[in-house]
């Protein structure tokens, strides 16, 4: 049986990562507005990854016989002057995030319970992949800045990117 504290924390977890879908979301239509289609790509990616997320939360509590408490979803930026800014804020975005999964980890492991220590070690792994990404995307935006033509060879570079839907979930791609 969960604790209250490790459930109500993990119900918030749930609301912020369909914030994180909702913020990636806005991300998106901001850089397809832009004519930005492959930005739009990488962020409408993020999304869905983020959706998987959330819902990988919800089956975790389903399962432990705990309600799944859905909140109300603040509002979002909808607007970045650039693809560079866009993937700042997602590294300080992530990075708030790994700071949540670790006060999750923290709690379980207060509680003794390890199969929620257990279930939050995937999210561990994600939140190391999802900085390193952001910090990825940052470098190749700073080497294109001022770049016109750079940021259409970045722009078609990630046009190519493919959700793969999040293992936990199944290893079933839509």
């Amino acid at each position: 049986m969960l604790s209250k504290k490790l459930h109500e924390a993990l119900n918030a977890q749930i609301n912020a990562e369909m914030w994180s879908a909702y913020l990636y979301l806005s991300m998106s239509m901001d850089a397809e507005a832009k004519g930005l289609k492959g930005v739009a790509n990488w962020f409408y990616v993020q999304f869905r990854e983020e959706q998987d997320h959330a819902r990988i939360f919800m089956n975790y509590l389903l399962s432990r016989d705990a309600a799944v408490t859905l909140l109300p979803i603040e509002a979002v930026r909808t607007s970045w002057a650039s693809p560079l800014e866009m993937f700042r804020d997602t590294l300080g975005h992530e990075q708030k995030v790994t700071a949540m999964i670790a006060n999750l980890a923290s709690i379980a492991a207060e509680d003794k319970d390890y199969a929620s220590s257990n279930m939050l070690v995937w999210f561990i792994d994600e939140q190391v992949e999802e900085e390193a990404s952001a910090r990825d995307m940052i470098s190749a935006c700073e080497a294109v800045e001022g770049n016109k033509f750079g940021l259409y060879m970045l722009d078609k570079e990630l046009a190519a990117r493919t959700y793969t839907q999040a293992a936990p979930l199944g290893t079933a791609a839509e």
